[in-house]
């Protein structure tokens, strides 16, 4: 019998990888046009608000009408998990996020959200969302895979090596490291923000993939998280920008960029993805892809900026893609979500004798059924005689 993949399954079991990856180019892109953005002074409490605000606006038409008549019933329990979910990435995670980076760079904050994978792991194994068996030869590739790929964003952004002769480079770009230096005493400040923006975004992918339980309308579900950002985030960036009416302006044509791709690619087109995915995947599987961010935002670096390529990037670039090669290994042996986690024994075949009384049947996963016997005729002869059924 032949195993050959016909074009259009291999097609859709690819859609995930490339769903994916697009979902990383996006997040590439917004953090080199957000750090840019606030390094002109935009204020990033503002930028969160105003981005969501958009991605709510674009997803909730078609929410409202492909999922009109699939859409469940909100709860309270719902609401207040949707409500968690608008504070915790939205509001908590993009605040955190922007303001370690603005004490950062774009890099630095992009390697360290490779953090966000262990985390996940550690979250889903804990809640038993992800299949874990340290004896499993695929459990094992996932969790010395996630290992490997959080240590070459380690080494992508801690080892620099020599700067490699590109072409498209300037070496002029050189006083790029000397600035990095001078930022070095507030670096600690940052990181530590970064830190906690991966604690919230972990947390929120974990909440995300409970709520798909019980409310699986994924555009309903990725404007609700976006219109509650935008409304819990507004407090926020009121508090922050208090006194200050002009961080609201939307005279700057950066701002402008920033709220609109933001918006459209990171938030609601991001956020759709991660749905979409992590239903048929999980949340592991969804986040495992972040390293590939990294790499790509040193290549566009490297393209629109002119940034230098060092070999150390280039060696931690190949670690996580080899970490990633693990872990999606490791996932393809996984039972889809569909299959039941353990597998249904035979049911077993059992003798009964059959009396002149009643007699009960006990046939697996079905009610007990009751056989009753009438009209037995005794031959001395013969024996029992049994009517046939």
């Amino acid at each position: 019998m032949s195993t050959t993949k016909s074009l259009p399954q291999i097609l859709k079991e690819a859609k995930p990888y490339a769903a994916l990856i697009l979902q990383q180019f996006g997040y590439a892109g917004m953090n080199i046009i957000s750090k840019f953005a606030i390094n002109k002074g935009i204020s990033q409490h503002v930028l969160v608000v105003y981005r969501h605000a958009l991605a709510a606006a674009v997803i909730a038409p078609f929410a409202i009408v492909l999922e009109k008549k699939t859409r469940p019933k909100m709860t309270y329990s719902i609401f207040a998990k949707i409500m968690l979910l608008g504070l915790l990435e939205p509001v908590m995670d993009q605040n955190l996020y922007y303001t370690g980076m603005k004490f950062t760079t774009a890099t630095f904050a992009t390697a360290m959200i490779n953090l966000v994978p262990v985390f996940v792991f550690i979250m889903a194994w804990v809640l038993r969302l992800e299949q874990v068996n340290i004896r499993s030869p695929r459990s094992q590739a996932k969790i010395l895979g996630t290992i490997v790929t959080v240590g070459g964003a380690l080494v992508m952004t801690m080892v620099n090596g020599p700067v490699l002769d590109l072409p498209w480079t300037k070496q002029e770009n050189h006083h790029l490291e000397s600035l990095n230096a001078t930022n070095d005493h507030i670096s600690v400040k940052g990181a530590l923000m970064i830190i906690a923006a991966c604690i919230c975004w972990a947390t929120f992918v974990i909440l995300q993939a409970i709520t798909l339980k019980s409310y699986p309308a994924d555009l309903s579900l990725t404007s609700l998280i976006c219109f509650t950002g935008a409304v819990q985030g507004t407090f926020v960036a009121v508090g922050m920008e208090w006194g200050r009416p002009a961080a609201w302006s939307l005279n700057s044509k950066i701002m402008i960029l920033a709220a609109l791709y933001g918006g459209v690619f990171r938030s609601g087109l991001g956020y759709y993805i991660q749905v979409l995915v992590m239903k048929a995947k999980g949340p592991v599987f969804v986040t495992a892809f972040n390293p590939i961010g990294l790499v790509i935002v040193a290549i566009m670096s490297s393209f629109i900026l002119s940034e230098l390529m060092y070999l150390g990037r280039v060696i931690g670039a190949v670690v996580i893609v080899v970490g990633l090669y693990m872990v999606l290994w490791g996932k393809s042996k996984d039972k889809p979500p569909s299959e039941p986690m353990e597998q249904v024994s035979a049911p077993r075949i059992e003798e009964h004798v059959i009396t002149d009384s009643e007699t009960t049947t006990k046939i697996p996963n079905e009610e007990p059924v009751v056989i009753e016997v009438k009209d037995l005729e005794m031959n001395p002869s013969e024996g029992t005689k049994h009517g046939t059924t």
